[in-house]
């Protein structure tokens, strides 16, 4: 069979314009030409087709095409695929969130959320070249929104967050350099078949990412209350110096 290219994406229920986007990427070969037509085969269609069902799993259009490629070996695969989930013990129940509806739900326009995650305060998943976000970011933009009413200028927290969001990228990128080495690089080597070392990298990937983020978000909370508590000790009257304590004594369940 041949098709020109609005018959192929017919016959696959996609846009001519999706047609074109994936060739430029690379997901798709280009088609045959003869003079100034451009046809299309079933090779064609069944691409389109491993492209859909890849995306239906939730693998972004670039790991799709390093899958297609031959890059990834089974395991990496089955982590991609865990990589397209929502987070572990987060939001899992629920489904991903548009900006439009993280802006109806928090009562943040766009152009705030857009700021946001310029800042790093939020970082997004992309699904065809748009942002979704979780029920966390949306519970997150509300936090920050608490901090605003509380007095803080805005600019003052997307500093925060822009700090924060650059000492944090080394320490996430350090992480993941852990798992590779001492876990995936391991099972990979010693796993009897690629279904054993898909199924166990991506049980060590779930556990490892609730684990670690609990390890630096206790941290975090620890240090906070210390400098917290040691600032109004220093500058603070008795009054404000017994409240830090006794804020920090109910915070630590104390």
């Amino acid at each position: 069979m041949r098709y020109r290219v609005d018959e192929l994406a017919a016959r696959c229920a996609v846009s001519v314009d999706t047609v074109r986007y994936y060739q430029g990427l690379g997901l798709l070969e280009p088609p045959q030409r003869e003079g100034r037509a451009a046809w299309y085969d079933g090779g064609h269609a069944e691409r389109l087709g491993q492209i859909r069902d890849l995306k239906a799993k939730g693998f972004t259009l670039d790991t799709i095409r390093r899958l297609l490629a031959g890059e990834l070996d089974a395991g990496d695969e089955a982590l991609a695929a865990a990589l397209g989930d929502p987070l572990p013990d987060e939001d899992s129940p629920h489904p991903l969130l548009t900006a439009a509806e993280v802006a109806a739900r928090t009562g943040v326009s766009p152009a705030l959320l857009e700021a946001m995650e310029r800042e790093g305060l939020l970082i997004p998943r992309r699904h065809d070249g748009e942002a979704r976000y979780t029920t966390g970011d949306a519970e997150a933009v509300t936090a920050g929104l608490e901090l605003l009413d509380a007095g803080v200028p805005l600019g003052e927290l997307l500093d925060l967050a822009r700090r924060y969001d650059q000492a944090m990228r080394g320490i996430a990128d350090d992480a993941v350099e852990l798992f590779a080495r001492f876990v995936r690089d391991p099972i990979q080597g010693s796993a009897a078949s690629e279904q054993e070392a898909s199924d166990r990298l991506v049980t060590a990937f779930r556990r490892m990412l609730p684990a670690t983020g609990a390890v630096v978000a206790h941290h975090f909370r620890r240090l906070l209350l210390d400098r917290a508590q040691a600032r109004f000790e220093r500058d603070g009257d008795a009054d404000e110096i017994a409240v830090a304590r006794s804020e920090t004594a109910r915070l630590e369940g104390r």
